[in-house]
């Protein structure tokens, strides 16, 4: 027969544990409504609150994007605040916050619909197709089936393998080994190219910059080439144009190495990337460019740094002067040339525009001066404005944002760069 011993010491210390695990309990059924109301709406400020600091400028990045899960923070803490509602006092106020915060974390996904529409009427209008059909049929594989899974919004944009090289020195400048990195087909071919260039204030990055946008491109059968430049403060422009027209003059010397064809390429940059992107396409004559990817941009550096936002996070005047050596006074000429809008004329190349309205960086209306600009010489420009979207926006790439945009590059570049 088995016998077991039990001391009362043991018993006791079980019954400690018991005790404590039940106190536990009992305070988390207290404060977890509470807490998550607090978290929820906090972080669903940021949908609305521009940053102060630059430290803070990742949350009214990511707040908007993330919404979905905010949706859900906030849709719990409300049930457990309302479970608890009859104990009065904080939870009163749990509700509330619960409440507040699951309006502000609805507004980007209440918008999504009609902002949608928008743009899709704008693309068709602005490219000069009846239907948005008859761009899917040039896409090289088959795209997103629409502008926004929810799915996709929790468990991220599915991406297959691709071919990556990465570190190819293109140029030696000073020393300074300037290298790109390609994201090619698993299947070898020359395929449609885009170039891009990555942003950071002229000052920071690498060509490693935005690799999940660039791996999903190359896997909707792209070759995409992401390039490097030097950086400010060290050199100054035009350093950072000539690195791009050094690294477009590589890619075209050894076009079958790298599977492009050559009569199908885009530009694309990011933020200070994009202004590179537009100044080799409108300016220099380095290779054909059939298309351009503007995303929020700045276009005019002159009126930049006297029209600022607010609040200003990352101090565009101290950004500019680095890039410029010196103000809009001191060097009166650099701002122009280093001003995209500067150089529209007709015949150029058709231009993807997407801007946030919430850009604390760099001003939607500035976007939209270029597209006007574009439109009025006779060249082909679609105008994408995102009304709940940061600067960066894109940096959550399965945010609701991104998703947007994404599912209008892509149309985009499957007109622009269909196959003659």
């Amino acid at each position: 027969m088995l016998q077991v011993n039990w001391d009362k010491s043991t018993g006791q210390s079980i019954k400690g544990k018991t005790a404590l695990i039940l106190l536990g309990m009992f305070l988390l059924s207290l404060f977890l409504p509470l807490f998550l109301s607090g978290v929820g709406l906090c972080l669903s400020l940021w949908v609305i609150v521009p940053a102060p600091t630059f430290w803070m400028l990742p949350l009214a990045v990511a707040a908007p994007e993330a919404s979905p899960w905010l949706l859900g923070v906030n849709a719990i803490a409300l049930m457990l605040a309302i479970f608890n509602l009859q104990q009065g006092g904080l939870y009163n106020v749990a509700v509330i916050g619960s409440l507040l915060g699951l309006i502000l974390s609805l507004l980007p996904l209440i918008q999504f619909p009609g902002v949608n529409a928008r743009m899709a009427a704008q693309m068709l209008k602005d490219l000069g197709v009846e239907d948005l059909a008859t761009i899917l049929q040039d896409a090289p594989t088959p795209m997103r089936p629409q502008p926004f899974s929810l799915a996709d919004a929790f468990r991220g944009i599915a991406i297959a393998e691709v071919r990556i090289d990465r570190g190819i020195i293109f140029s030696q400048p000073d020393g300074v080994n300037l290298k790109l990195n390609v994201y090619r087909p698993l299947t070898l071919g020359n395929y449609p190219t885009i170039i891009t260039i990555y942003g950071g204030a002229w000052q920071i990055g690498t060509p490693d910059n935005n690799e999940t946008f660039n791996r999903y491109m190359a896997n909707q059968g792209y070759s995409v080439i992401a390039i490097d430049y030097r950086h400010a403060p060290q050199y100054h422009f035009p350093t950072q144009l000539e690195d791009v027209q050094a690294a477009l003059s590589y890619i075209q010397s050894h076009a079958n190495e790298l599977e492009i064809d050559t009569e199908r390429i885009a530009l694309m940059g990011r933020s200070a990337g994009a202004q590179l992107a537009a100044l080799a396409a409108y300016h220099l004559n380095t290779i054909p460019i059939r298309a351009v990817v503007n995303y929020y941009g700045p276009v005019d550096l002159n009126q930049g740094y006297y029209d600022l936002p607010c609040p200003d996070p990352i101090n565009v005047r101290s950004i500019l002067h680095d890039f410029l050596a010196g103000t809009p006074d001191e060097v009166p000429e650099l701002y122009g040339q280093a001003s995209p809008i500067r150089y529209i004329k007709s015949n150029l190349p058709p231009t993807l525009l997407v801007y946030a309205s919430r850009d604390h960086i760099i001003k939607a209306k500035f976007g939209h001066q270029l597209y006007e600009q574009l439109q009025a010489s006779g060249n082909r420009a679609v105008w994408l404005e995102i009304p709940w979207a940061e600067h960066a926006f894109d940096a959550v790439f399965n945010g609701v944002s991104n998703q947007l945009a994404l599912y209008y590059t892509e149309l985009f570049l499957a007109w622009a760069l269909k196959s003659s």
